[in-house]
């Protein structure tokens, strides 16, 4: 049989890579007879392998059952929000991640069946490429935001402003130069052209793990200059150096960022690691395998997306609308977001999801976190350590309005 049959093709296409680098193609090979005709078959191992209906079939089913239920979670905190006039952007980037992993898991279900489906295949491995990137980008604001209250002159300069929305573009970027190198590797023999395919895979994959890893030292370095910054003030009331945003305190904001920027970057860097080291398909290693595939991908991802909507992301990083300069955030101050029972339903007397996680409502004081309105000093500290009388009577204005 030709390696241009339809099985050929089926086994080429089952054998998509489920992360970045959606074909891990190994240019030199000691293949006695190159395939005659597209779609080429792959000569190393893929994460995952081609999909079988056992065991693959049952634990797909699990996975996409997990991944409805995250999506209705969060459609439901951005309509509930919605309605309360609070309409938090990230819920919805969460569903359509969701919903993306949806589809993704529904065409390997497909491709199970239909091994020798190319479109189903292609599309399977396209979207799980695809989807993971709305994290990187959800992680990425939200070390912004830490930065803009940490250091508001800083965080608001145009110059980072614009060093972080060349990372959004750069994304998008990469998104499109791997899925198209990927796909095309499958319709060309010129052994010159699929090493520069292969490169562009490579160095996408490993500048997405590098994105994926960035809020760790973002968010760490902010935090750490605001220490230095107030080290040796003895003075409480010029502690205070972070402008609140949100609700909760900013320990347990940056213990959340940080800790999904950690399991993002774990998976990411195994993605891109494992393309450096092409094994043979007939000799695939221990990452090859179907477990390190379901766990590095859809496990740590449903970690994530629930780590974020029972943790209320929705109350803890939220700013208010129109945010554009220093100060903005204090204008959020003191304004009401829905409770955890009213998405979720609680019984009376019982603790939300947020009181368990901190006391404390809010939190602006490196190295303590008592509330910055836990008592009736708050403006005059907010005054002193700021000396701006327009946004204390804007922050004022705000709190009197709710």
């Amino acid at each position: 049989m030709s390696s241009s049959s339809p099985a050929a093709a089926g086994q080429a296409v089952g054998q998509l890579s489920p992360g970045f680098v959606l074909f891990n193609f190994c240019p030199q090979t000691n293949s006695s007879q190159p395939p005659s005709g597209p779609p080429y078959i792959p000569t190393v191992a893929q994460l995952g392998g081609q999909p079988k209906p056992l065991p693959d079939d049952p634990i797909t089913a699990v996975l996409l059952a997990l991944f409805v239920g995250s999506a209705a979670m969060h459609m439901t905190i951005f309509q509930v929000n919605r309605r309360h006039s609070h309409r938090f952007i990230f819920s919805i980037l969460l569903f359509g991640f969701s919903m993306a992993r949806i589809t993704a898991l529904t065409m390997r279900l497909v491709f199970s069946q239909h091994s020798t489906n190319v479109s189903v295949g292609i599309a399977a491995g396209v979207f799980t490429a695809a989807g993971v990137l709305l994290l990187f980008l959800v992680n990425l604001m939200f070390a912004q935001r830490i930065v803009r209250a940490y250091h508001p002159s800083f965080g608001w300069h145009n110059a980072l402003r614009w060093a972080f929305r060349t990372l959004y573009i750069t994304v998008g970027a990469c998104l499109i130069m791997v899925i198209t190198v990927s796909i095309h590797l499958f319709y060309t023999s010129d052994p010159v052209v699929r090493q520069r395919e292969r490169n562009v895979q490579l160095f996408a994959g490993t500048y997405l793990a590098v994105l994926a890893f960035l809020p760790i030292p973002i968010v760490l370095a902010a935090r750490a200059a605001a220490w230095w910054k107030v080290r040796k003030e003895t003075d409480k009331k010029k502690r205070l150096v972070a402008e609140k945003f949100g609700s909760g305190s900013f320990k347990a904001k940056m213990t959340l960022l940080l800790t999904t920027s950690t399991l993002l970057a774990l998976g990411a860097a195994f993605r891109a690691g494992t393309a450096y080291v092409p094994r043979p398909i007939t000799d695939p290693a221990w990452y090859h395998s179907r477990a390190a595939y379901y766990c590095f991908n859809f496990v740590i991802e449903l970690i994530v997306v629930y780590m974020y909507g029972i943790a209320r992301f929705d109350k803890r990083f939220h700013v208010p609308n129109g945010s554009s300069k220093p100060g903005d955030y204090a204008k959020g101050f003191g304004l009401s977001v829905n409770k955890e029972e009213e998405v979720f339903g609680t019984e009376e007397g019982s603790a939300t999801v947020e009181e368990k996680m901190d006391e404390d409502d809010t939190s602006g004081v490196v190295g303590h976190d008592s509330g910055v309105m836990a008592g009736p000093e708050w403006e005059e500290r907010y005054a002193y350590a700021r000396g701006q009388s327009v946004i204390l009577e804007q922050a004022k204005k705000s709190g009197e309005a709710v």
